[in-house]
């Protein structure tokens, strides 16, 4: 029998997160179909949660909704409680839930007030601030669901990256050299060395199982790349490097240019060349 998820109308962050959490995580859930009922409401008016193939969340007063409660809790947050005790086994997943969760829930309570500088305009970029716009853009519920679904799914894997480069900046080999705190790791995600340098390193040399290499400094780091570059195109002549104009990066391999000859040269290498530049 078809499955539908029950919220209401002109839904806010909490109630697209919770519809998308049942979509992507709950089983024989994956392809139900989505229906919009005045807030509070229940659909066709039916007694909330007694149909298995029906799940309202964020609306109904049933067991994935909050308004009945005065407790600090949301739609999604309820949902993935339901979801870590019944179906979300993966740790990593689990890890990344709870923080997306965090997030809603905060938005949900009005917690912004709390950040550092409230207003300031990145915030905007959030998803609950998008979906303002996208009421006045999409001419249903359903295009919004969708469309913020997708968003969703791409936060997801971007915090999923995140989890992975926390675990991966456990295993870099870390050092000193001219360019101050240097970490150097064998690794094919690229958030391991934007994590590291948001984390105080001022230089990341990173090597892939494809063989290319990148090294990037913090833009706050005054000695620039270019005896780096020399050293690397001395010892490597044949593979592709590129030195970016600011001074800040190396790059032998890039998404932007699959053409490029990766390097030959080890992590191990590459950590030698980094410690005799002065």
């Amino acid at each position: 029998m078809s499955k539908t998820i029950v919220t209401h109308m002109s839904p806010d962050f909490d109630a697209i997160t919770s519809v998308w959490l049942v979509h992507r995580f709950m089983k024989r859930f994956e392809d139900a179909s989505v229906a919009f009922v005045p807030a509070g409401n229940t659909l066709d008016n039916e007694e909330v949660d007694s149909n298995p193939d029906i799940i309202h969340v964020d609306t109904g007063m049933g067991k994935f909704d909050h308004h009945q409660t005065s407790e600090e809790t949301c739609a999604s947050r309820l949902i993935l409680d339901e979801l870590i005790k019944s179906y979300v086994t993966n740790k990593e997943v689990k890890e990344a839930l709870f923080r997306m969760v965090a997030i809603t829930l905060d938005d949900d309570h009005f917690r912004d007030i709390y950040r550092d500088q409230p207003d300031a305009d990145i915030y905007d970029f959030l998803p609950s601030s998008i979906i303002d716009g996208a009421h006045s853009i999409f001419k249903d519920d359903s295009q919004i669901v969708y469309f913020i679904e997708q968003l969703l799914d791409c936060v997801f894997k971007s915090f999923i990256y995140k989890i992975r480069a926390e675990k991966e900046l456990l295993k870099g080999y870390e050092f000193q050299t001219v360019w101050g705190r240097t970490i150097a790791i064998e690794s094919d995600n690229r958030e391991t060395s934007v994590l590291a340098q948001k984390r105080g390193v001022s230089m990341v040399i990173s090597k892939s199982s494809n063989g290319q290499v990148r090294v990037k400094t913090r833009p706050d780091v005054k000695q620039d790349l270019k005896p780096m570059y020399e050293k690397v195109l001395e010892q490597d002549p044949n593979a592709t490097w590129f030195y970016h104009v600011s001074g800040h990066m190396l790059l032998n391999g890039s998404s932007k240019n699959p053409d490029m000859i990766p390097s030959k040269l080890t992590i191990k290498q590459l950590i030698v060349l980094a410690k005799d530049i002065s």
